[in-house]
C-alpha cells in the first residue's frame, strides 16, 4: 500500500533524527585541547656506575641511592602534558616531569687491624636531579572510537649529581666532592593508542623512545604507559595511569665515564581539563 504523501515529510525527519542519534552516540577518543597535570608516585632504583683511570691505574665501583644513600625510594614526581589538534588527526604533544632525590647519611664503626682498633667515621651526601621535557608532532589513524597514533619529535634530558663526604680515621679528617651537569637533545619517536568507551570513559596506551649516540651524554630512555579516563564533569576529568620508564644514560669525561641507570615505575594521577 503506497505510504500517503503528508508521511513522506515525518518520515525524512524521522531518519534525520536517528541519524544523527546514532552519529552522536560515537565518543570521540581525542580532544581538542587536553592539560594534564599529576604527581607520579615513583618507584625509584638508581644506580650510578664510574670507571676511570690515570696512568696505569685503573678503577671502576658503583652505588645505589636507594639502598646505600637511603634516599626515599617512593616520592612523588611533578608531570605535566599538554595535548591539542591542529587538524582533525593530526596534533602536537608537550611532555614534561622532574625527579629530585637527597639524602645523607652517616657510617660509625671499629675496624681491628693487626690487633690494633681504628674509630672510623664518614658522611656522605648524595643528590641528584632529573629532568626530561619532549615536544612531538602526532598522526593519528583510525575511524569512531578507537585511534591509533605516530609521533616524532625532539626530546631534552638534564641530569645534575652531587655527592660529597668526609671521612674520619683516629681523629684524621679527609673531605672530598664530585658535582655535574650535563643536558642533550635528542630525537623521540612515540606510539599510541585511544579508546572511548563512552564520553565519560577512555583507556589509552603510549609507548615512547629517546636514543642518542656521542656527546657529553648518551644513552637511551624508553617511556610506557596505561591509563584510564574517566570524565564526570564536560570539561573536568581524571585519569590513572601506570607508567614504567627506564633511563640508562653514559656521560664522559676526560679521567672517567660514569653511567646513571635509574628505573621509575608506578602510579600517576592526573587532573584532565579539556
Amino acid at each position: 500500500m503506497p505510504m500517503p504523501m503528508p508521511m513522506y515529510p515525518a518520515c525524512l525527519l524521522l531518519m534525520a533524527f536517528a541519524s544523527g542519534a546514532t552519529a552522536a552516540a560515537v565518543p570521540r577518543p581525542l580532544d581538542r585541547l587536553s592539560l594534564s597535570l599529576g604527581g607520579f608516585e615513583a618507584d625509584s632504583d638508581t644506580t650510578i656506575s664510574a670507571r676511570g683511570g690515570t696512568g696505569g691505574f685503573d678503577a671502576a665501583g658503583s652505588f645505589n641511592l636507594e639502598d646505600d644513600l637511603g634516599l626515599d625510594q617512593r616520592q612523588p614526581v611533578v608531570h605535566a602534558r599538554l595535548d591539542f589538534l591542529t587538524t582533525a588527526d593530526q596534533g602536537v604533544a608537550l611532555e614534561y616531569f622532574g625527579y629530585r632525590r637527597e639524602n645523607e647519611t652517616r657510617i660509625s664503626r671499629r675496624i681491628v687491624y693487626e690487633d690494633r682498633t681504628w674509630e672510623a667515621s664518614a658522611r656522605v651526601h648524595g643528590r641528584m636531579d632529573y629532568d626530561f621535557a619532549s615536544a612531538a608532532y602526532r598522526w593519528w589513524f583510525g575511524e569512531r572510537s578507537t585511534v591509533y597514533g605516530l609521533g616524532l619529535g625532539v626530546a631534552y634530558y638534564r641530569v645534575d649529581t652531587l655527592l660529597e663526604g668526609e671521612a674520619t680515621l683516629d681523629g684524621e679528617t679527609v673531605h672530598a666532592s664530585t658535582a655535574s651537569s650535563d643536558a642533550a637533545l635528542a630525537p623521540l619517536l612515540a606510539l599510541g593508542w585511544r579508546h572511548a568507551w563512552s564520553e565519560h570513559l577512555r583507556t589509552y596506551a603510549d609507548l615512547s623512545g629517546v636514543a642518542k649516540d656521542g656527546g657529553p651524554l648518551e644513552g637511551h630512555i624508553i617511556d610506557a604507559a596505561i591509563g584510564m579516563e574517566w570524565f564526570p564533569a564536560r570539561r573536568l576529568g581524571l585519569a590513572l595511569e601506570y607508567g614504567h620508564t627506564r633511563i640508562r644514560l653514559t656521560r664522559e669525561r676526560d679521567q672517567y665515564d660514569a653511567r646513571l641507570d635509574l628505573v621509575l615505575r608506578g602510579p600517576t594521577l592526573f587532573l584532565r581539563i579539556r
